[in-house]
């Protein structure tokens, strides 16, 4: 039996919405390194996907366009809910990141903030990324991943057998999950964790 399911991310997302922030606030330094990086402008057209509560959007100061999705509806109503005091420009929509309803092309920044390792599927999460990214246009991700250059060792396959019924994949590989794209990689640094978590930019080459 498949545990990872959009289903049953959607059940147990539900449940752990009340106390999210508690846990995901923890990443709040990595999390602002990383939009700091896009150098984010007015102009911009921005999509969050997996957006939880909307944690991502006090960071960003930018009143650009954003588009914050997420597969999990109570985590919708929290950034509709959160964003009565932001006043960002944001449009919140329950979506699978795994089949984004956009047209090609029509993103200038991605952003991939926790969710490559907690989706079904992280290839397609970010093939329909790099499909719906603006040539030139700049993609971040964070996240936990397999040391670079490294085996999953049989601990942390055991490990895994609970953590991912309960919150995430911890092994998956990102090299594996990026190769199966054409986006370049501009800086991958070491994170949270002792580099157990990940920042890592990419452009869609034009």
């Amino acid at each position: 039996m498949k545990i990872n399911t959009n289903t049953w991310n959607k059940i147990r997302y539900t449940l752990y919405t009340p106390g999210y922030d508690l846990i995901a606030g923890y990443f709040k330094a990595s999390r602002t390194k990383s939009i700091d990086s896009l150098d984010l402008k007015p102009s911009d057209k921005v999509l969050i996907i997996g957006a939880g509560t909307g944690l991502d959007l006090e960071i960003i100061q930018t009143d650009c366009d954003i588009i914050a999705t997420d597969i999990t509806p109570s985590m919708i109503a929290r950034i509709k809910k959160r964003n009565i005091k932001l006043k960002r420009n944001v449009d919140a929509i329950v979506m699978d990141g795994q089949a984004l309803i956009y047209d090609d092309n029509s993103f200038d920044k991605i952003i991939l903030h926790l969710i490559l390792a907690v989706i079904p599927n992280p290839v397609a999460c970010i093939k329909e990324a790099e499909r719906v990214l603006k040539p030139g246009g700049y993609m971040v991700v964070f996240d936990k991943f397999v040391r670079k250059d490294t085996k999953v060792s049989f601990i942390r396959r055991f490990a895994n057998i609970l953590t991912n019924l309960i919150f995430s994949d911890i092994t998956r590989d990102f090299e594996s999950i990026v190769s199966k794209t054409g986006l370049k990689i501009i800086s991958d640094i070491d994170a949270d964790f002792k580099g157990n978590f990940r920042l890592i930019k990419m452009t869609k080459e034009q």
